[in-house]
């Protein structure tokens, strides 16, 4: 099976490329993947004894495969949108979207599967069960789209086929070597909290904070100081956690102005869920009181972001002695837990399952650019074995679980 597996996917590894070339020319952003989701429409119609549902949560698509041999029910996700990032990768098939670019993988993903739906649909024979394909929408922007796919029913039973018993999550890696896989076991991405304060005072003369009660400016900046003492002094230990401000604005202000007004952004993160909601109250807390002691009135604001993602042990294993298979052990990796954060984690919530990278890292220094970058890229070497993985897994999954 292995065998044919990686034979299908090299045939179809050019038009994967296409694919993932076509989707990164013409980035678009969450939930308004319209033209993306028609590419995806139109390459699955393409293939035999693929059921669609489309409109899934505004632009999402479940496709369904069925097998031959009974079994178990899969389900495999993409993510379709892109990040508001001007593009800067000179590549000749660059965003044409200004404002616009695929800066996450999420063409690569999109492309993939793509990819592995071709393959699956040329081993029906062999596929036990029943696979979901889901395309989903704006993995990018709260509240993510995910979820909106689990209430528009992805993860329920429906006319193609039963509810799956088990997800699967891929995202490129531009820290792994080019068609690596790597997995981590239990808690592997954190969750990802947005943080807004505002902080006010009197403005006036720079020249006289003397004659002000408080300076919003200072204020904002012992605020900055304290926050981070959260992390440090009510943290457990052995919890690893990050609060980072990265957007300080002073409307009003100038060398000669000292301004109302100071807005703070910024993020929480954590993989602790009973230490996250102590967290956001401690935020809110200490803005107002050290604001307060300095003359100034702060109000904090936490929004919740997606959840700390969970990969299930049984679900792993599996994950990990498929690429054993499949790409050697050799070029298996152990992940470290990353501080990212990630909506797939909404699915673990519901079915056991796990979420690994494919390493996209080349000889090329282009592909060693971070992500969401304006210079982020992929060796394309990589889609050839994210794809065959994908389809491997899928077949797999079926045959051991019947």
């Amino acid at each position: 099976m292995r065998d044919r597996v990686q034979q299908l996917a090299d045939d179809v590894f050019p038009e994967v490329v296409r694919l993932r070339r076509q989707i990164h020319r013409h980035p678009e952003l969450a939930f308004d993947e319209h033209q993306t989701a028609r590419l995806v429409k139109d390459t699955l119609d393409s293939l035999e004894d693929v059921t669609l549902r489309t409109g899934v949560a505004g632009t999402g698509i479940v496709a369904t495969l069925t097998g031959e041999k009974d079994g178990p029910a899969s389900l495999l996700r993409a993510d379709m949108d892109a990040l508001p990032i001007t593009e800067d990768t000179g590549r000749d098939f660059a965003s044409e979207n200004e404002g616009a670019m695929h800066a996450c993988g999420h063409d690569a993903h999109t492309a993939l599967m793509l990819g592995a739906a071709m393959v699956l649909s040329k081993m029906r024979d062999q596929l036990a069960g029943t696979v979901r394909l889901l395309f989903q929408p704006s993995e990018e922007k709260l509240p993510g789209g995910a979820k909106a796919m689990i209430e528009d029913g992805a993860l329920a039973s429906h006319d193609h086929g039963p509810a799956p018993e088990a997800v699967f999550g891929q995202h490129v890696a531009p820290d792994l070597e080019s068609g690596h896989i790597g997995v981590r076991s239990e808690m592997y991405m954190a969750s990802a909290d947005e943080i807004y304060v505002r902080v006010q005072a009197e403005g006036g003369h720079a020249a006289a904070p003397h004659e002000l009660e408080g300076d919003a400016v200072v204020a904002a900046a012992h605020v900055v100081t304290a926050l981070q003492s959260i992390v440090s002094r009510h943290g457990p230990p052995g919890t690893p956690s990050v609060l980072t401000i990265g957007h300080v604005e002073t409307p009003g202000g100038a060398t000669n102005v000292i301004p109302e007004t100071v807005r703070l952004e910024g993020t929480f993160r954590t993989m602790d869920e009973d230490w996250r909601a102590r967290a956001h109250a401690l935020i809110e807390r200490v803005a107002g009181r050290t604001a307060e002691a300095h003359g100034a009135t702060a109000e904090a604001q936490v929004v919740a972001g997606y959840p700390a993602l969970y990969n299930h042990p049984g679900e792993t294993k599996f994950v990990r002695e498929a690429a054993y298979d499949y790409v050697g052990p050799e070029r298996t990796a152990d992940l470290d837990r990353w501080y990212a954060g990630e909506d797939f984690a909404y699915y673990l919530q519901k079915r056991p399952g796990a979420f690994y990278r494919l390493g996209t890292r080349g000889d090329s220094p282009a592909t060693a650019h971070g992500l969401h970058t304006a210079r982020f890229d992929i060796d394309e070497e990589a889609l050839r074995a994210g794809a065959g993985f994908m389809a491997f897994l899928a077949l797999r999954y079926g045959h051991a679980h019947r």
